[in-house]
């Protein structure tokens, strides 16, 4: 199977950042969760990205029950990959966001590489009224939150994971982040290749300048020359721009309503689906072509879909 000339496309279906008043197209309940990845992995995304919330109000979820009934409905309707967050909400303990992918084995799982501020309060300004009370609490108490990812955190997600075959997405907010990763490489605790999934744009991090995609990508090849994969994604209205220089670039792409709730400006995505049909326009208007999931396991050397546990 030939993999040169393939781009990458995640698809992050809901997330724990954006709240139901942001979106009616949000999914929140297993069903909608479980028909916004498969209309995803059908438009063309080969991993899906998934967080779990709960049903009457749409608040993260963390608990295993929560995965549980999507994940069936997604393996057996789609052949795409599927990585388990690890990051939850940046408000968990790391025992908390870890079980899901501890329970469940999935071929990917997230990681984020570092700690860092996590500022979502300027979403606050956007809207005159919430739907829930836990969604303005939860944006104005970023204003003092540091999302906690010690070296001793992190280790800790590696080893707990270290026998089940599962592969990190390494999250990566800054040049910092890399850094990290490269400790722990250099001391054999993650293996090449590396998905080394870069974030730009989010309060905290790194910014969206075109530079700053420029920055972070001098940085991880030196660090890992031909070790890595290399991916991006754009918070909000930086989603599409950043994607298309990064597959311009030779690098893979993340989209979806967890990053950004747009298609365009002031137009909301009605399903995770158009973002990444509108992104793998832009791929094969490069002339490239999209990575199936198979071609996707081969290039980050994954385990397959027969070895998760659900």
């Amino acid at each position: 199977m030939s993999t040169s000339n393939k781009v990458i496309i995640t698809c992050a279906v809901t997330g724990s950042i954006h709240t139901p008043t942001m979106s009616p197209y949000l999914p929140v309940t297993a069903e909608e969760i479980a028909d916004a990845a498969i209309g995803a992995a059908q438009a063309g995304a080969a991993i899906i990205h998934l967080h779990a919330r709960e049903p009457r109000n749409g608040k993260p979820d963390q608990s295993p029950a929560a995965f549980e009934p999507f994940l069936k409905i997604i393996k057996q309707g789609s052949n795409c990959i599927v990585n388990l967050t690890t990051g939850g909400s940046p408000f968990m303990s790391v025992e908390e966001r870890l079980r899901p992918a501890s329970t469940f084995l999935p071929e990917v799982a997230s990681l984020n590489m570092g700690s860092m501020n996590f500022g979502l309060f300027p979403m606050l300004q956007r809207y005159s009224e919430f739907k829930y009370a836990w969604e303005p609490e939860m944006l104005e108490a970023s204003r003092d939150l540091v999302f906690r990812n010690s070296f001793k955190e992190i280790e800790y997600a590696l080893t707990t994971m270290s026998r089940s075959g599962t592969r990190f997405e390494f999250e990566c907010y800054d040049t910092s982040h890399l850094y990290n990763l490269h400790h722990f490489l250099q001391r054999g605790l993650v293996k090449p290749p590396l998905f080394v999934q870069t974030v730009f744009g989010l309060l905290g991090g790194i910014g969206a300048h075109h530079e700053d995609v420029m920055h972070m990508k001098r940085t991880a090849d030196r660090l890992f020359g031909s070790d890595y994969k290399w991916s991006v994604l754009g918070a909000g209205r930086n989603q599409m721009p950043i994607a298309t220089m990064a597959a311009a670039l030779g690098g893979n792409v993340r989209v979806g309503l967890e990053d950004s709730l747009w298609i365009g400006r002031g137009k909301l995505a009605e399903t995770n689906a158009q973002q990444v049909a509108a992104i793998r326009k832009v791929i094969e208007g490069l002339g490239l072509e999209i990575a199936s999931p198979d071609e996707a396991r081969a290039l980050l050397d994954l385990k397959g879909g027969d070895q998760v546990a659900f």
